[in-house]
C-alpha cells in the first residue's frame, strides 16, 4: 500500500483552504484523516504526549489510517546515542501503544551535525526494539549529513530492517536506497505559487516512484549508494512536509488522486 499525508494537522493557514470554513479546530484531525491516509505526528519530537492523547487520536481516525510518530529530540540529540536505552524506553513507553493499529513508522530525525559512525549507529539500532507490547515497530532514520552517503550505512540499516528517510530537499542528502521492508519519503519542495504544491510533472514523477517502491523496484533517476535491494513488494509512506507548508495538504491529495487512477 502507498500512503500519503502531511506533517501535523493544526496549522492556521490550512483553515479555509484544506479545512472547510467554520470547522472546529477540535475536528481538524477527524477531517484530515478522511482526506489523507497518514499523518506524521511532529509534537512528539518536542515533548512527551499523554497516553490519553494517543488514545483520542486513535479514536478520531478511521480504520486503515496510520500515524507516523517522530522520536523525541532528547534521544536523537543525545551525545551518548549508542547508550540511550533509557531514553528510548521512556519515549516508547509514553503511550504509543494506545494508537493500536494506527501506529505506523517511528521517525528518528537526526540533526545535520550528526556524522556517520558505524559503531554508534549500530549500537542505537541494536537498542530500538523490533516490537512493543506484541506490536511490530517500523523504525526510520532521517539523516542529514553527507557522511551517511556510503554503502556501509545502507548495509547497516538492512541488517536491522530499518528504513532511511528519503528527503526530496535542497538542503539535505538524498538516500533513495531501499533498506527495509517498507519505504519512507519526505517531500520538501512544495511551492506556494503552485496550487498543488508540486506541479503536474513532479506529481506524475512521484506517483511513478511510489509505485516502483511499492513493487520492490528502485525508481529510475534516483542514484543509489549501494547495490539495489532484493525485489519484494513494500508499503510506502510519503509525507509532504516543509517547503511551502500551506500547500502540503493540496500536494498530498493531488498525489493520492494520481495513485488512484
Amino acid at each position: 500500500m502507498i500512503r500519503v499525508g502531511i506533517g501535523g494537522w493544526n496549522y492556521k493557514p490550512w483553515r479555509g483552504t484544506f479545512y472547510p470554513e467554520g470547522l472546529k479546530q477540535a475536528d481538524e484531525l477527524r477531517h484530515a484523516s478522511r482526506q489523507l491516509t497518514t499523518i506524521e505526528i511532529n509534537g512528539t519530537f518536542y515533548r512527551t504526549q499523554s497516553a490519553a492523547s494517543f488514545a483520542k487520536w486513535r479514536d478520531e481516525t478511521p480504520d486503515g489510517f496510520v500515524f507516523a510518530v517522530k522520536g523525541h529530540r532528547a534521544v536523537v540529540n543525545s551525545k551518548q546515542l549508542g547508550e540511550s536505552r533509557d531514553g528510548i524506553d521512556w519515549f516508547l513507553g509514553s503511550g504509543l501503544t494506545e494508537l493500536g493499529d494506527r501506529l505506523g513508522p517511528i521517525l528518528w530525525q537526526f540533526p545535520p551535525y550528526r556524522k556517520y559512525d558505524r559503531d554508534v549507529f549500530g549500537r542505537f539500532l541494536d537498542l530500538v526494539p523490533a516490537e512493543l507490547a506484541g506490536r511490530r515497530l517500523m523504525h526510520v532514520l532521517e539523516v542529514r549529513s553527507k557522511s551517511f552517503l556510503v554503502a556501509d550505512f545502507i548495509a547497516l540499516l538492512r541488517d536491522h530492517n530499518a528504513a532511511v528517510a528519503f528527503a526530496d530537499s535542497e538542503d539535505y542528502a538524498a538516500i533513495p536506497d531501499v533498506t527495509a521492508d517498507f519505504v519512507y519519503a519526505r517531500l520538501q519542495r512544495t511551492r506556494e505559487e503552485v496550487p498543488t504544491g508540486y506541479d503536474d510533472a513532479a506529481l506524475d514523477a512521484w506517483a511513478a516512484r511510489a509505485r516502483a517502491w511499492e513493487a520492490g523496484e528502485s525508481p529510475a533517476g534516483l542514484p543509489l549508494h549501494a547495490e539495489p535491494a532484493e525485489k519484494a513488494p513494500r508499503d510506502v509512506f510519503i509525507t509532504m512536509i516543509a517547503g511551502a507548508k500551506v500547500r502540503a495538504p493540496a500536494a498530498a491529495t493531488a498525489l493520492l488522486d494520481r495513485l488512484a487512477r
